[in-house]
């Protein structure tokens, strides 16, 4: 299934695991990227990526006629080596306009039947990026746990 999302990856102990970046057309998904790949994670796909399931994970990868792009809004776009491998993953992230509540229930969407934990940020806060470094890192399942609590 394609989603329209930005995925991006981090390598955590021996595993890569990725998130992928919902939002409106500049709600800052790609400068969330950007910002992460500047900080050591490595693009998946940019705007739109291939996901599937596959025993019991959710997967993603970039479909071809995109694949190591990414658009860079002020540049166009730029040519970027993507992860060669498909990562596990194992966040959604919604990126905000509006506003967002300050202590959310945890909250979670279903793709190709895997629930994953779902977040809200506004991508273009610079805290943005610790936040999702936060919760990949701490693998955020649906046990609500996002790593960001105490």
């Amino acid at each position: 299934m394609i989603v329209h999302a930005t995925a991006i990856a981090r390598r955590v102990e021996r595993d890569w695991r990725a998130a992928l970046l919902f939002g409106e057309s500049g709600a800052g998904k790609s400068d969330l990227a950007l910002r992460a790949l500047g900080a050591g994670w490595r693009l998946v796909s940019d705007d739109y990526s291939v996901v599937w399931a596959s025993s019991g994970c959710l997967w993603a990868r970039a479909p071809d006629a995109i694949a190591d792009q990414i658009e860079a809004r002020g540049l166009g776009i730029l040519n970027l080596p993507r992860l060669g491998m498909s990562p596990q993953v194992v966040v959604a992230v919604h990126c905000e306009i509006g506003p967002i509540e300050r202590m959310p229930d945890p909250a979670a969407m279903d793709l190709e039947g895997i629930g994953l934990n779902c977040i809200r940020l506004h991508a273009l806060e610079a805290s943005a990026l610790f936040k999702l470094d936060r919760v990949v890192s701490t693998r955020a399942d649906l046990d609500g746990d996002t790593g960001l609590g105490a």
